[in-house]
């Protein structure tokens, strides 16, 4: 079968007819790929997503979705194509500047030992800037956890746990947020609540998100545009 398709596909953030909805691009990857000996992973994926914009990556398991989305902040590196962030090329900006730039939460709540705050803490410490209480208690306000600094993460919930994740990576005020399932192991309640909060601190922060979901009812919810992915190639997109 032929790859000519997935070799011409971009995808393109579409104008209203009223002008632009939004400014500048934020994040873009052209032709990029990754490949692991013989087998290809990620295959000539183009993509443009502008500030404010949430896309959604859906697919079926094993496609290729997260494995796209670690390209984007190197957690992996491309063997070919180029990632840019805000139109620099991403090779170009240290790995630990480029990480708080854009962060990540991934399907699980990867949280350090010790108490929400440690966990909140720690990104800020690792540039050796100390968040102050008020900042710390204003994050945990407003992912819903008023008065959890305290609290060791070993007793948290799993939606509770999410909550700290995201708001761990808030704490280093990034421009781009990729979320990895982030719903996906939690009950119904708390998914919902997790991406009622996502949605809302992704538009009064007028951050940009890609978000990697099984879920096409929950990429309806929440993003902007959706892209399949399939066999690690770009297929399809369309504005929601």
């Amino acid at each position: 079968m032929s790859e000519a398709p997935s070799k011409e596909l971009t995808v393109e953030p579409q104008s209203s007819g009223e002008g632009p909805a939004v400014s500048t691009r934020a994040l873009e990857t052209e032709h990029l790929s990754r490949a692991v000996v013989v087998k290809v992973i990620t295959n000539n994926i183009s993509v443009q997503v502008h500030v404010g914009e949430i896309l959604a990556v859906v697919g079926p398991s094993g496609s290729g979705k997260s494995s796209f989305l670690r390209l984007l902040n190197r957690l992996d590196e491309p063997t070919e194509g180029v990632v840019r962030l805000n139109g620099q090329d991403y090779r170009e900006i240290a790995p630990e500047e480029l990480r708080r730039r854009v962060g990540m939460v991934t399907q699980f709540a990867y949280l350090f030992p010790g108490t929400v705050a440690d966990n909140i803490e720690y990104g800020p410490s690792q540039r050796g800037v100390s968040l102050l209480a008020e900042q710390i208690a204003t994050l945990l306000q407003r992912v819903g956890l008023s008065g959890y600094q305290k609290r060791d993460v070993s007793n948290l919930s799993g939606g509770e746990a999410q909550r700290v994740s995201i708001a761990r990576t808030l704490a280093n005020a990034p421009e781009v947020v990729l979320l990895d399932e982030p719903t996906s192991a939690l009950d119904e309640e708390s998914a919902r609540g997790v991406e009622d909060l996502v949605i809302d601190i992704i538009r009064e922060r007028r951050m940009t998100c890609v978000i990697v979901t099984h879920n096409n009812s929950q990429a309806r919810r929440l993003a902007d545009r959706t892209m399949i992915i399939e066999d690690g190639k770009l297929c399809r997109h369309w504005s929601n």
